[in-house]
């Protein structure tokens, strides 16, 4: 089971979610406070299964309503995602993937791990 990790950085408080093996698969921005992050970390877990998956890399995509998953390409060339809430507002982004199906891969973990995974504070 996945688990999200709270931290706190030098500008304030984020998340990181993990999967089973320790690898962190999303990240939240920087909120002010601990209630705010929380708030962030619920969104995730009622969002991310019900979101659908909007690919940006192909031509003619489709649009998805919100909650969605955005698919898209980098500065860099590298495949990224990031979850969108009902609202529109970005709730978590995903690392650089190499190729597109392993993108897709971290947007199945994504929604697998987020509705039951426990929060520890770091």
């Amino acid at each position: 089971m996945g688990k999200f990790v709270v931290r706190k950085t030098k500008t304030g408080i984020k998340f990181d979610l993990k999967a089973t093996n320790g690898q962190v698969i999303a990240t939240s921005e920087v909120y002010n406070s601990d209630a705010a992050c929380k708030n962030g970390i619920e969104s995730v877990k009622k969002n991310a299964p019900i979101a659908a998956v909007e690919n940006q890399t192909v031509d003619g995509y489709t649009t998805e309503k919100h909650p969605k998953f955005e698919i898209y390409k980098d500065k860099a060339g590298e495949y990224r995602f990031r979850l969108k809430a009902t609202n529109g507002q970005i709730i978590a982004t995903g690392e650089g993937y190499t190729t597109l199906s392993n993108c897709e891969n971290g947007v199945a973990s994504v929604k697998k791990n987020a509705p039951d995974a426990e929060i520890i504070e770091e």
